[in-house]
């Protein structure tokens, strides 16, 4: 599921603002100019040669493991062993019939090499096991991986990746081979977003820049108020930081940055798939001409500065604090609602600024659910927006929400998402025009999930089929209230909150808890209302996004192909992906089959 103090624009003389942030950032990056559950179906650096040890190590893996690319311990190419070598369990792979027409999706992925950040995450996990799936010869896939070292890296490689569910359809076709083929495709890079050079090892960073095709950045921190510092670490600096190294990869075809729709702030109305330039504000946009109020000027490079200063002016008991504070309101000051959305739209004006040449594509997919089919339906991981909700309401612990009842909830299934990244790869990897392209992959406007409509779908799913407590009885739950108003809605928290725990018995003849009980039910109704904060944003989110763009690149596919890579979010039946994929795979991944109703 899932600001600030003002300033004014610092006189830096240029040379000292870079040499003060190169071992941060490459700041000077920022100053250089653009020179233009069933299974369905730039500058070229030189470095010193060699392979990493972690390739080493692989080596001895693959070697009898099918690869359109094998690697030997001295980094020359041994015999190829093809896709095909490999035999599935069962019987011989059935790949994709290779696409006479349309985008040519599968013709474009075959023996590509890719490197992808935060491949543990959500989304870029789906998208992995999509390509292995659809393009088992792809080239290589190299991993971004947070950890002390190559044995740390190759570890959380096979527990998060290898070993997860998501990956039990390619499990069932290659059996026994399973693990060889998936080291064969997968190469864990020890490495870090928030580095320079990525963090990489100097003979892996060679290999990669020499052979990467496409680079898709995923990683992020997704914390709606999360510390600045941190937050602009990875959502703007990151880019930063992948674009340098991008302008080293000799072959790159084209870059993709995973955004959000909701880097559109505090835009109202219909909201275009519009690529942000340098120091875009949103206040500056819903800036009224008779209004006398001053409209400060965006200055990302001044952001960074002051978020870095911020921290090292702090005391350590404080810095938390202060840092989260200051972030949430630096995102307010410019017409964002918080600190994750800020970072990220900061993200993608750093990555115009600097790509130089390099083809852009910005995936901003609204808020992503479950899969709706693909591998198989339901499937997710950790909470994602809504989900809390939900799983609260289904429990009986929430029976009311912050939010405009006639108002729009984007959702967009996890798997659409990735069909339309990997169309727009295709398409975009293809021309290889130097420009920059946004897709928005969202339903607000071709098929609005309503609030009230969402509620109703959740108390119909959960009469038939109710949670249970501890005991083993199903929680009957009401239907959802929908408050409009902070002060009806907490209201109805303290009420709900004595009601449930049985207290209105206690209550002395003033009306009055005792203080013990009183407390207990504090603390449940201010749990609720700090959720309902974070939240109201987007449950009162007065835009809509447009999904022109998406929609024309659906028009290029062939039939063949939007069939294997559909992203037609406007099909999507939302009591059936609510009710019977959903929340069954909610209450089935995140839940682990706790309180399921037997």
């Amino acid at each position: 599921m899932m600001g600030a103090l003002f300033l004014n624009s610092l006189s830096v003389a240029p040379n000292k603002f870079v040499k003060a942030f190169e071992n941060n950032c490459d700041l000077c990056l920022l100053r250089r100019k653009r020179s233009i559950m069933h299974c369905q179906g730039g500058g070229k650096t030189t470095r010193s040669s060699g392979v990493s040890s972690a390739l080493k190590e692989r080596s001895t893996v693959t070697d009898t493991a099918a690869g359109s690319l094998v690697l030997s311990p001295n980094g020359k190419g041994q015999a190829e062993i093809v896709v095909q070598d490999l035999v599935p369990f069962g019987g011989q792979a059935t790949s994709l019939v290779e696409l006479q027409d349309g985008i040519g999706i599968v013709k474009f992925l075959k023996a590509k090499n890719f490197l992808i950040t935060g491949a543990t995450g959500f989304l870029a996990k789906v998208l992995i096991e999509k390509i292995l799936r659809t393009v088992p010869d792809v080239g290589k896939i190299f991993v971004l991986i947070k950890a002390k070292n190559e044995e740390a890296a190759m570890e959380r490689l096979k527990n998060e990746i290898i070993n997860a569910e998501l990956f039990k359809c390619l499990k069932q076709t290659y059996g026994k081979t399973y693990q060889a083929f998936m080291l064969s495709k997968l190469v864990p890079a020890v490495g870090n977003v928030c580095e320079n050079n990525l963090g990489l090892e100097e003979d892996l960073a060679d290999l990669i820049a020499k052979e990467v095709d496409v680079i898709v950045n995923s990683a992020a921190n997704t914390t709606f108020d999360e510390r600045y510092d941190i937050a602009i670490d990875i959502n703007t600096r990151g880019p930063c930081r992948l674009m340098e190294f991008a302008k080293q990869c000799n072959k790159l075809k084209l870059f993709v940055q995973v955004s959000t729709a909701y880097v559109n702030g505090q835009r109202r109305g219909k909201v275009m798939e519009k690529p942000f330039c340098m120091g875009d504000s949103i206040a500056k946009e819903n800036f009224v001409s008779n209004s006398r109020r001053l409209i400060p000027t965006l200055d990302v490079e001044n952001e960074m500065k002051l978020a870095w200063e911020s921290k090292e002016f702090s005391t350590d008991g404080e810095v938390a604090q202060k840092m989260k504070g200051l972030g949430l309101e630096r995102a307010r000051k410019y017409g964002w609602q918080d600190t994750y959305v800020f970072t990220k739209a900061m993200g993608e004006m750093v990555i115009d600024n600097v790509r130089g040449d390099i083809p852009v594509v910005i995936i901003r997919p609204s808020v992503i659910e479950s899969t709706c089919k693909e591998p198989f339906p339901g499937w997710m991981e950790g909470n994602r927006m809504m989900d809390p909700i939900i799983l609260y309401y289904g429990k009986g612990q929430l029976t009311g929400f912050l939010v405009d009842p006639n108002g729009i909830l984007d959702v967009v299934p996890a798997d659409m998402v990735v069909n339309a990244t990997l169309a727009a790869i295709a398409h975009h990897g293809m021309i290889q025009k130097p420009d920059i392209n946004v897709y928005q992959i969202a339903s607000s406007v071709v098929n609005p999930l309503v609030f009230q409509d969402l509620a109703r779908l959740l108390h119909e799913h959960y009469s038939a089929s109710p949670c249970v407590d501890t005991k083993g009885r199903p929680i009957r739950v009401p239907s959802m209230k929908l408050f409009s108003s902070m002060e009806d809605f907490s209201a109805h928290l303290w009420r709900d909150a004595i009601q449930r725990s049985g207290l209105t018995s206690t209550a002395n003849l003033n009306g009055k808890l005792p203080q013990k009980l009183e407390t207990i039910c504090r603390k449940s109704v201010e749990q609720a209302k700090h959720l309902a904060n974070i939240y109201e944003p987007y449950t009162f989110y007065g835009g809509r996004f447009d999904n022109s763009n998406t929609e024309r690149l659906m028009e290029k596919m062939s039939e063949e192909e939007k069939r294997k890579f559909g992203f037609d979010v406007g099909s999507i039946d939302w009591k059936e992906y609510i009710t019977n994929v959903h929340i069954p795979g909610l209450r089935r991944h995140v839940m682990k089959g706790r309180g399921i109703h037997v």
